[in-house]
């Protein structure tokens, strides 16, 4: 398993709900509770690993040693959305590229954790960005598809180079 980037097609099939909850799932977000702490991110959804199923992880302060932050997140469902904030925001699959995204501020959340109890939350902030952000891969929303034609622009360059190496690849 590997942390899939821009522009392979595989952030872009649609994803389907987890049935059930097995090893294989469990294995699977192991692998990615990994792939995300060596890449210094908080969140990692499960299509960025070319695994198209509505699941994401995340943990708000990227610190692999604080497991009481960690988050499995399955089969979510945005149930509100307030107020508006924007903020810097990069994502593992656009590597170096950081833009500007307008997200809701708090939000409320329901989702199924790995041990298949449902949850419902509300979340603020940092946190509520974080989910957002996941939430799109699991929507086949990306960073590039957030980006202003400004920010196409300014970083042209670097997904140029993104889009070389994929096609070397």
């Amino acid at each position: 398993m590997e942390v899939v980037v821009w522009p392979d097609p595989r952030l872009l099939k649609r994803t389907a709900p987890i049935e059930r909850i097995d090893d294989e799932v469990r294995a699977r977000v192991a692998e990615m509770w990994r792939l995300m702490y060596a890449d210094q991110g908080v969140g990692l959804a499960a299509p960025q690993v070319g695994w198209s199923v509505r699941l994401f992880l995340m943990n708000p302060t990227g610190d692999p040693t604080r497991k009481d932050e960690e988050r499995v997140l399955i089969n979510p469902q945005l149930k509100r959305k307030a107020g508006r904030v924007v903020g810097e925001e990069g994502c593992l699959s656009f590597p170096g590229i950081y833009v500007e995204v307008e997200r809701a501020r708090h939000i409320t959340l329901e989702w199924t954790d790995l041990d298949g109890a449902k949850h419902e939350a509300d979340w603020s902030d940092w946190p509520a960005r974080i989910i957002q952000h996941e939430n799109d891969h699991l929507e086949n929303v990306l960073l590039y598809h957030r980006m202003s034609a400004a920010e196409r622009m300014q970083h042209a360059e670097a997904l140029a180079e993104l889009q070389r190496a994929f096609e070397e690849a």
